[in-house]
């Protein structure tokens, strides 16, 4: 089998086994940590799959995306930006989400400073932790399979749990949810990708 037909049966089962279950699993798992209602902001929203699924089981909630780069389609209204500012007033959105965002960027505070200026309540992350070179290697093969067919930035720029330690306390703030037990994979991937590799948090803010 030649390289491009490895690359597309590696494509193929990645999207049945992982991308259509993470979707599902990341959109239940991530309305728990939204308000009941009001607007959100999702940063680096992609095709907006995830949100446009949350809106639906949560009609009172109004979602738009902003990204760097735009898609073909996009489930949600979305504007691009240009991956510093966001384009919205101080204390103008109840909630700001990254999922899987912060790690395809080389200055995540800033990011995380900004989300806390737009917000009138919380952040949502979904986000990944790398304590290990071994987890460093995991989720940098996650992440090119995920990813690269999209054109998305790559740098890797995964946090260790101490470095996210150092960003609440910059924020000025705790999470007051904390889930790694999300279950984005199958029981007989999740010993390799997922135990300890991925956290969803909900950040207070302006309290």
């Amino acid at each position: 089998m030649n390289r491009s037909a490895s690359q597309a049966v590696v494509s193929g089962l990645h999207s049945q086994l992982v991308l259509d279950r993470r979707l599902r699993v990341l959109s239940e798992q991530t309305l728990k940590l939204m308000p009941d209602s009001g607007t959100v902001l999702d940063v680096g929203c992609g095709n907006g799959v995830i949100s446009r699924l949350i809106m639906d089981s949560r009609p009172q909630l109004s979602i738009q995306g902003i990204d760097v780069l735009k898609r073909p389609s996009c489930a949600i209204p979305m504007d691009i930006y240009d991956g510093d500012h966001f384009p919205f007033e101080d204390n103008s959105v109840d909630t700001v989400m990254f999922m899987d965002v912060l790690h395809h960027t080389d200055d995540a505070m800033s990011l995380l400073k900004e989300a806390a200026r737009v917000s009138r309540q919380s952040i949502v992350i979904k986000d990944h932790l790398c304590d290990s070179a071994i987890a460093n290697r995991i989720l940098a093969f996650m992440d090119w399979i995920g990813n690269r067919s999209h054109g998305v930035r790559l740098p890797y720029n995964y946090w260790s749990s101490e470095q996210w330690q150092l960003a609440w306390k910059q924020l000025d703030c705790e999470p007051d949810a904390w889930v790694t037990d999300i279950g984005l994979y199958p029981w007989f991937a999740k010993p390799v990708f997922e135990n300890g590799l991925h956290f969803l948090a909900r950040i207070p803010v302006n309290t």
